[in-house]
């Protein structure tokens, strides 16, 4: 018998096998959580951006990383991209209802790691 998760008590839907390779929500899972991913969406839970504010709000994201992560979250629909028809194009970021419902618990991690860090300037525990 192959296991999988128990998401939660009672779900009446079918719940995908996350531990099978051939799992769909395990590539969306590794998508959102992957090293830019997380900070796109915590980026774009404030206000709609423009790849270059994009880019300049995430601190040591390549144009390059950020490209592809951003053509990872709109393809799994985490994200949504609109393009201007100017000279040059416009391109404006912002997450789909589905992206801002995710990136609630990961603000949430975020605030959790944030408040049990030391405040910025404070020398560590030694």
């Amino acid at each position: 018998m192959r296991g999988s998760a128990q998401l939660g008590a009672g779900d009446a839907v079918k719940r995908y096998d996350v531990f099978h390779t051939d799992c769909p929500a395990r590539d969306m899972v590794d998508h959102v959580t992957s090293r830019w991913g997380i900070w796109v969406l915590i980026s774009l839970r404030s206000k709609d951006l423009r790849f270059y504010e994009l880019r300049e709000s995430i601190q040591g994201i390549s144009e390059k990383m950020l490209a592809q992560t951003l053509r990872a979250l709109v393809r799994d629909e985490v994200v949504w991209r609109a393009v201007e028809p100017t000279t040059p194009p416009q391109v404006t970021y912002g997450l789909t209802e589905f992206g801002r419902h995710i990136s609630e618990p990961l603000v949430e991690l975020f605030d959790r790691i944030t408040r049990h860090l030391p405040p910025p300037g404070a020398t560590g525990a030694g």
